[in-house]
């Protein structure tokens, strides 16, 4: 399954563009790299005492909140490249409002990241960014 497909199998009746957009932003990143962590790694299973990828019921999701804490906490859990966490954090803030240093995390990553945080970012819906005010205002 690629990254892409494992992204859509947990978009099954999500109605909502920022969690689409970060799911889609962690499908897309090096074949679905965080989803399939976050969905195996026991290790980070037993320190958040459940699954971070719930699949039961009938619609298997990301659990944002469990991973925002995570990362909250001790970041260094997830044993991750400056740019592999920079991903991840701008999925989770996305999703469940993490509050991130955006300027060092945007610095960690390559263009090919970046690509992939702009689209995740137009993909989140206009309501999502806040508007910077214009010069003639």
């Amino acid at each position: 399954m690629t990254g892409e497909q494992l992204a859509e199998s947990l978009l099954r009746g999500v109605d909502d563009e920022q969690t689409e957009a970060a799911t889609r932003l962690l499908g897309a990143y090096r074949s679905g790299y965080w989803l399939r962590r976050l969905a195996e790694d026991q290790g980070l299973a037993m320190v958040s005492h459940f699954p971070l990828v719930n699949r039961s019921g009938n619609h298997p999701s990301v659990e944002w909140e469990a991973v925002q804490i995570l990362l909250a906490r001790s970041p260094a859990l997830f044993r991750a490249s400056d740019s592999e966490l920079a991903i991840l954090e701008i999925a989770v803030s996305l999703a469940a409002d993490l509050p991130i240093r955006l300027g060092t995390a945007l610095c960690a990553m390559d263009s090919t990241e970046l690509e992939l945080v702009l689209k995740a970012l137009k993909d989140a819906g206009p309501g999502r960014l806040i508007p910077l005010p214009s010069a003639h205002a």
